[in-house]
């Protein structure tokens, strides 16, 4: 356990750059720019409200409708549990940075050590092949994604008070029944209970890129990514070509359910993106974040997860044979 935390701190301080600082730069950028605009907005006075004519006995009135009159108390209290349950995704964008990071990462991680013979050290200590390919595993499915859940959180949470302060310039003060409210706290706890989701699903890219990294002696991109494509144009031609005999390959469920899972398991909330797993929406109310983490966890009956995952810890198995006796001369 020692020489696994050891490992795991090994892999951070070597690649702090993307998991830490391309999240951090992303969510600095989002703040700053959505600072900006507020404080354009309400030094200009762009956030006073709206001009409305109305006619009273005859005679037209100009009046400017704020926040505030169009706000009950009874909603008020509705458009800060909104808030509270949905802020998190105000931080959707840094999460795009995540698969990027890790897919480069897992692309590297055992190939870099071959490149500039430094995995001459590293067979020179008493660290197992297989302890090796399981922190750069846990690096890239469980602690890149907890600090950039961290980042992101901690972004989104500061442009929702940036938007408080925003509405508070128009009367309408919202921090007391959105700080108050019990969802703001529990969402981040939600996006990490759905690591362990996140995991299963993505252990098919990880198992693929890890082995091609423990293999390839050149191009490791080209190799990743090339023979998915390949194999995709070659299996629509043959599909073609069948299909003039009158039978088929089915080409298009193999490249949904195997060649994308290779290429796109990293990507945060795949299971929702492919149809097989409904994202709860509630008209009025947005997503309900434990309603989010009751459909993730409910995707594990998924057969396909399963089969994906048990080809991902085959290709792992494989890449840490291939680190054990690949040698490059």
């Amino acid at each position: 356990m020692n020489t696994m935390k050891w490992l795991l701190r090994r892999e951070f301080w070597e690649h702090k750059g993307g998991f830490v600082w391309a999240p951090l730069i992303a969510a600095a950028i989002m703040v700053v720019l959505v600072a900006g605009v507020v404080g354009y907005g309400v030094s200009s006075g762009k956030f006073q409200g709206d001009s409305i004519t109305v006619r009273v006995g005859g005679e037209e009135v100009h009046r400017t409708q704020t926040a505030a009159d169009l706000l009950t108390g009874h909603s008020r209290t509705e458009v800060a549990s909104v808030a509270a349950n949905n802020y998190i995704a105000i931080g959707a964008p840094i999460f795009i940075v995540l698969p990027v990071v890790a897919f480069f990462y897992c692309l590297a991680a055992l190939y870099d050590d071959r490149r500039d013979r430094s995995i001459l050290f590293w067979k020179s200590l008493p660290i197992s092949d297989g302890a090796t390919v399981v922190s750069k595993l846990l690096t890239a499915l469980v602690l890149a994604p907890v600090i950039t859940i961290g980042i992101a959180s901690a972004a989104a949470f500061l442009i929702l008070m940036i938007a408080g302060v925003a509405v508070s310039a128009q009367g309408v003060n919202l921090f007391g029944p959105v700080l108050g409210n019990l969802s703001l706290y529990l969402s981040p706890v939600y996006l990490l209970a759905m690591i362990p989701v996140y995991v299963l699903w993505a252990l098919p890219t990880v198992g693929w890129l890890l082995l091609v990294s423990s293999w390839a002696k050149s191009k490791v991109f080209l190799w990743a990514v090339g023979v998915p494509l390949i194999a995709a144009v070659l299996l629509k031609w043959m599909d073609y070509m069948l299909a003039l005999y009158g039978t088929t390959i089915n080409a298009d469920w193999i490249i949904n359910n195997v060649l994308e899972a290779a290429l796109f398991g990293l990507v945060p909330g795949t299971w929702f993106m492919d149809g097989g797993t409904a994202l709860p929406i509630n008209n009025g109310q947005g997503v309900n974040m434990l309603s989010v983490l009751g459909a993730s966890w409910g995707s594990l009956a998924r057969p396909e997860l399963w089969v994906g995952a048990a080809a991902g810890v085959a290709m792992i198995l494989g890449a840490i044979r291939l680190r054990r006796w690949r040698d490059e001369g």
